[in-house]
């Protein structure tokens, strides 16, 4: 079964106007399934055969390598590199011709200086596992695109899922492949993929050869720091601890393959005009594209979590954080988080590039929405809105059922509530 993924519009409207896009993200999101739609002729480079035929025709002729009806779509276009250059140079030769080309990849490519940026011929797109509405476990009663175009609008909507539901829904992830499948098989998927992940991929992408081990105790540590502000010298610690000795430069580059493989996508900072004098904290808050990467890096299961709910309000965090990542690319925007020296701390900015942003809380229980709503009035108020604009809107994102606004303006949604 196909489930319709909210990029779909995005790749439709890039289609409409430039010559190629760029669909990038994670194995087993969903790319190559989502970009089939939109291609007449499909380049599998995964196939042995066909790389090994493709890469003659990289080497031999432009014609035999660009051939068959368009939109063609190379998935997997990495593993050749040279089919950038000769995608570009093709988008040249067809002016005003839109929607040629199609390039998914899992990894990016080895840098290669000589390699043209692609500006004005290819458009990038994310793509990441799938958002609880994606996957129809969101009732998608309240749109933050709407709440964007209209603050004042009426806020309601009720949510089926419980906290053990939330659990196995961040125990699942988003991967399209195993949304159906039953609690007791999932896990499987899940570990072999990480298997897959730690002891191929990262030598796969460049060739380098890298320790499965050290790969796994990296990704263990990074999980232990989900949804904080870790430094990379506490992680290094950490894995001393542990018994897996390894030195800041050599912590940065398994992590640097990680983020080349789409699997290690932290938060950035937002850094706002401000009134006060105080001083925006600029580290970037660890995360993963998806939070059951950290759970089977951790080897935990769902019911651990569901007997420590203080370590799964980390993981809660990644989840939401994964899908307003989603939804927010729907209507070309980003997510932030903001802590500055007087300690006052957001989990989620969502900034629109007009400028249009909103400030977001996450907290699993209802208890906390109070102290949450609060923290949304400071960072409102030290804003210095004569230099940047008003929040569209605070939210409080909970895994509570009924969707609602306070009287102070607040927004308080359950994540089994929110759409793009």
């Amino acid at each position: 079964m196909y489930y319709t993924r909210l990029i779909e519009s995005t790749i439709r409207s890039k289609m409409s106007y430039i010559g190629a896009i760029q669909i990038e993200g994670p194995k087993w999101c969903g790319k190559s399934t989502t970009g089939s739609l939109f291609a007449t002729t499909i380049v599998k480079l995964q196939d042995p055969i066909v790389f090994k035929r493709y890469q003659v025709y990289a080497s031999t002729s432009k014609e035999d390598l660009l051939y068959g009806e368009k939109p063609i779509l190379f998935d997997e276009w990495q593993k050749i590199p040279d089919i950038w250059d000769f995608v570009r140079l093709d988008v040249d030769d067809h002016p005003g011709e839109p929607g040629l080309f199609i390039l998914t990849g899992s990894a990016k490519p080895v840098e290669d200086n000589a390699r043209h940026s692609g500006t004005g011929r290819v458009a990038k797109i994310r793509m990441r596992p799938m958002s609880l509405f994606e996957s129809c476990n969101s009732s998608g009663e309240v749109s933050l695109s709407a709440l964007f175009q209209d603050p004042e609008l009426p806020v309601r909507g009720k949510s089926e899922l419980t906290i053990s539901d939330q659990v196995d829904l961040v125990c699942r992830g988003g991967w399209p492949g195993i949304v159906q499948s039953p609690k007791s098989t999932t896990y499987g998927y899940l570990r072999d993929y990480f298997e897959v992940l730690v002891s191929s991929d990262i030598m796969d992408i460049d060739g380098i050869k890298r320790s499965p081990n050290k790969a796994k105790a990296v990704l263990k540590s990074y999980a232990r720091a989900i949804s904080t502000l870790t430094d990379f010298q506490t992680i290094a610690r950490d894995l001393e601890n542990v018994g897996e000795g390894i030195d800041i430069k050599t912590l940065g580059s398994y992590v640097s393959v990680f983020e080349k493989l789409f699997i290690i996508e932290n938060v950035e900072a937002w850094t706002p005009k401000l009134r006060s004098a105080s001083t925006i904290r600029t580290k970037a808050k660890k995360q993963f594209v998806d939070p059951s990467i950290a759970v089977v890096a951790l080897g935990a299961h769902a019911q651990e979590l569901k007997e420590d709910m203080e370590t799964f309000g980390f993981f809660f965090e990644s989840m939401v954080t994964r899908d307003l990542r989603v939804y927010l690319e729907s209507v070309n925007g980003e997510v932030f988080h903001y802590r500055d020296s007087m300690n006052l701390e957001v989990d989620c900015i969502l900034r629109l590039d007009d400028g249009r942003w909103a400030a977001v809380e996450v907290k699993v229980g209802g208890n906390k929405i109070e102290e949450a709503a609060a923290n949304l009035m400071k960072l409102r108020d030290r804003v210095d809105t004569s230099q940047m604009r008003k929040p569209s809107f605070l939210m409080v994102i909970y895994g509570g059922q009924h969707a609602y606004r306070r009287p102070d303006g607040v927004i308080v949604v359950p994540i089994g509530c929110l759409r793009d």
